[in-house]
């Protein structure tokens, strides 16, 4: 069977206004994935990059988390000693890697944003949100209809360049290549 890859497109300037304003905690979650039905687990689950639960302890999604200053096998051995995890994540000479599985809902309609050039977001419906006359389903209690991960970017990241692909419709992968020294937009 072929594998088939898409490169898709990374939104720099998102104008979504009060996205992510509604927080998910950790007892609002524990409600919610207790009384729901088998997409939710696979959505959120063990193991998923949009777990609150992924590393090892509650942490909201929709909050920018510091993924790149840690190691994955360190931040991921909760699950990686079970087989669980669909994450993993490398840096390199020329800039980060991240790897994930996409619940099998969202894959159509995933999408990375890059927010004010400091944070990566990964986002997606699993679920049509029912009364489409209201506000951006990211505005309310969005995961009830969807998923997001926010990363704080590497700080030498060239976030202009950023790349994310699809492979099979279901791995994604993102590319963060390191700013180049000497290059127009270098910090210094």
């Amino acid at each position: 069977m072929a594998s088939s890859n898409k490169k898709f497109e990374v939104i720099l300037d998102d104008q979504t206004p009060n996205k992510w304003c509604v927080s998910l905690g950790d007892e609002t979650f524990k409600r919610f994935f207790s009384m729901t039905n088998p997409t939710v687990h696979k959505v959120f689950g063990d193991g998923s990059l949009f777990s609150p639960m992924l590393f090892g302890k509650f942490f909201d999604p929709s909050d920018a988390f510091p993924l790149w200053e840690f190691e994955p096998d360190v931040l991921l051995s909760h699950v990686r000693s079970s087989n669980q995890t669909t994450v993993d994540w490398h840096h390199t000479d020329e800039g980060c890697m991240l790897k994930a599985e996409i619940p099998g809902t969202g894959k159509n309609n995933i999408q990375v944003h890059v927010d004010k050039g400091k944070v990566v977001e990964i986002s997606g419906q699993w679920r049509q949100q029912r009364d489409s006359k209201t506000n951006d389903w990211r505005c309310g209690h969005w995961w009830k209809n969807g998923y997001v991960r926010r990363l704080e970017m590497p700080e030498d990241a060239d976030w202009k360049n950023i790349q994310a692909f699809i492979y099979n419709d279901i791995f994604l992968e993102i590319k963060m290549p390191k700013i180049k020294k000497g290059s127009d937009h270098a910090q210094g």
